[in-house]
């Protein structure tokens, strides 16, 4: 059962025209009472322009056009923070190539309240605890993804198993309280800059087994020069981590 709060869907994007339309009408599909919210980074594929067009004749799609690629990281915090702004209660972050399918959301929103074990504050969409799995993915991707996920618990006190996923339900009251400006990562180590910085306000963290589908149409965003800073930036919050212990 889907919580009658105010939810905004975000999804950050760069050249999905391919998988956007489909994937806004499963969103509703799933979940008609939520709003979505686009921040697009100038996709020269016409993604923001189709955005706009939807945004006029649907009061429930909202979109934010930035002047080129700016990051994932930096494109969330665009999303949380209108989340904030705008009052809602729930913010569901999601890829928007169909690697996070849609028909989770209504469970995401119902485990934040309904795990037996009270509110919880974020609620992560993972492949790594029992009943979650990864489809099209080649032997090395899963070796680089479970690396980095040790290397996210062992270096920042993450007691979660899918530290880098970035399917995820936040409470925003609970963002409130996180200084966004204290942010290092703009990239792909946000999604575990964020939940370290959540962990140390008190936040509650919980896991929902997903299937995770390698993308079909489009390219991945992700060059080892994105790789590398991510790890580079994990390592500087590693250390501290240490110092604080």
């Amino acid at each position: 059962m889907i919580s009658a709060e105010k939810t905004l869907i975000t999804l950050a994007t760069y050249n999905e025209i391919e998988n956007l339309p489909r994937l806004v009408g499963e969103l509703f599909r799933y979940a008609p009472q939520l709003d979505v919210c686009i921040i697009d980074d100038g996709s020269p594929d016409g993604t923001g322009r189709w955005c706009d067009e939807q945004a006029e004749a649907d009061p429930r799609i909202h979109c934010i056009h930035r002047a080129g690629k700016l990051g994932l990281g930096s494109a969330i915090v665009a999303g949380l923070r209108y989340a904030l702004d705008l009052g809602y209660d729930y913010v569901v972050n999601m890829d928007a190539d169909f690697s996070h399918d849609p028909r989770y959301v209504p469970d995401l929103l119902a485990a934040m309240n309904c795990n037996g074990e009270g509110e919880i504050d974020v609620m992560i969409g993972s492949r790594y605890v029992p009943g979650g799995q990864i489809e099209g993915w080649p032997l090395k991707r899963h070796f680089m993804s479970r690396a980095i996920n040790w290397y996210s618990r062992a270096l920042l006190g993450l007691r979660v198993k899918d530290c880098s996923g970035g399917f995820r339900c936040y409470r925003t009251s609970r963002l409130r309280q996180l200084d966004f400006g204290q942010l290092s990562s703009s990239g792909y180590s946000f999604q575990e800059e964020i939940l370290w910085r959540l962990k140390q306000l008190g936040c509650r963290m919980g896991e929902y087994p997903i299937t995770f589908v390698d993308r079909v149409h489009g390219l991945s965003k992700i060059d080892s020069r994105e790789a590398l800073s991510a790890l580079s930036i994990i390592a500087r919050l590693g250390a501290r981590n240490l110092v604080r212990r």
